[in-house]
């Protein structure tokens, strides 16, 4: 419908969609504040302030598509940088972002002790501008801010964000620009981890990607390896397993991950979208246990192995000093005939190519690397 013929039709824009700001008063999650987007598709989607703009509860025509653990909305404050602390403050959602000078499992490197999946989700943003427009006869709903990650005598890096949709979309876009506002070199890690839960996620579903390779992390993701794009039902005592996928890109230079439930209202999916050669990697955790039931999918340009490990590998990246890097990414909902149409897409961009099971790290980042 063009612009003027619905806006003969309602009051305000809030009647069938746009963003509202407001504040969490309870909990652990008192104070935080928070986006709400609502579009007339039947996505919406919540946007904590607080926990630097990273998206936590998102549905689509009332079905959960993000996993929500059981630590809810964590306020930053709770933050606890030290090992593994920073779980305690995971409330997964949609998407959260780890990095942005260390990320993956704790370790010490170059004599500094570092947690598990960097600072950057407990911190939050300023400089907020939200809202909505129109452009022509479409109506976009925006939010952005600036997060930072600094300290004396060490690292002063700035994510600039920006998430939006539009009144009528099913898809999310997000826009980064991270900056080295500081005068010395300092490492650059970043993981997108976005999480997919029930209902979308059943023993139903099937993971699909532009991946032509996978490497099993562990001994627990040896089990089956094969069978890293299925999933079980609620499993006792479920070990994650976590495998490291080779992606290819399109003519247009963008890789894809999706998980698509074909039982679900007459097929539902959900996708992510991200330039790989602005994250090279793509990460999956596969979690199947009781009520810790997710899968991941990580577009990043690190692995989780720790940055002492990338290191060692020759994998770690940097970034200059006033330098500057652009990451694009975008979540879109599939139905019906659509995930056809998509999966046609991903057999096309890896010539069906079936994909093949690496044996060891150092093949994957030979692979990874090309």
């Amino acid at each position: 419908m063009k612009k003027e013929e619905l806006l003969r039709r309602i009051g305000d824009i809030s009647q069938i969609g746009g963003v509202s700001f407001f504040e969490y008063a309870d909990g652990k999650e008192k104070g935080v504040r928070a986006f709400e987007f609502r579009t007339s598709s039947g996505l919406s989607f919540t946007v904590l302030a607080d926990r630097s703009l990273d998206i936590s509860r998102a549905d689509y025509k009332g079905l959960a598509i993000g996993y929500r653990s059981w630590t809810g909305n964590v306020a930053p404050y709770y933050f606890e940088p030290e090992n593994y602390g920073w779980l305690r403050g995971f409330f997964a959602g949609l998407l959260t972002t780890c990095g942005l000078t260390y990320a993956g499992k704790p370790t010490v490197d170059e004599g500094e002790q570092l947690g598990l999946h960097g600072r950057i989700s407990y911190s939050p943003a300023s400089n907020l501008n939200y809202g909505g427009y129109w452009e022509n006869d479409e109506y976009t709903m925006f939010v952005e801010g600036i997060v930072k990650e600094s300290s004396f005598f060490g690292p002063n890096l700035s994510l600039s964000r920006r998430i939006e949709t539009k009144l009528f979309s099913k898809t999310i876009k997000i826009r980064d620009i991270i900056t080295n506002e500081g005068w010395r070199e300092q490492p650059l890690m970043i993981i997108y981890h976005f999480n997919l839960g029930y209902p979308l996620l059943s023993e139903d579903s099937f993971f699909i990607s532009t991946t032509v390779g996978v490497y099993p992390r562990d001994k627990d993701a040896w089990i089956e390896p094969e069978k890293f794009d299925k999933f079980l039902s609620p499993t006792k005592d479920f070990k994650e397993r976590v495998y490291f996928h080779v992606p290819v890109a399109d003519e247009e230079g963008f890789s894809y991950g999706a998980l698509i439930n074909p039982k679900l209202n007459g097929g539902l999916g959900v996708y992510i979208k991200f330039k790989k050669n602005e994250l090279k990697r793509l990460i999956e955790w596969k979690m199947c246990g009781e009520g810790e039931y997710v899968l991941g999918i990580e577009p990043a340009n690190c692995l989780v192995l720790g940055r002492d490990v990338e290191r060692k590998l020759g994998t770690l990246e940097r970034i200059s000093p006033m330098e500057k890097r652009e990451f694009h990414l975008e979540i879109g909902i599939l139905e019906g005939a659509e995930i056809e149409s998509f999966i046609s897409k991903i057999e096309r961009i890896v010539s069906k190519r079936k994909v093949k099971i690496i044996e060891s790290l150092e093949d994957y980042i030979k692979q990874v690397s090309t």
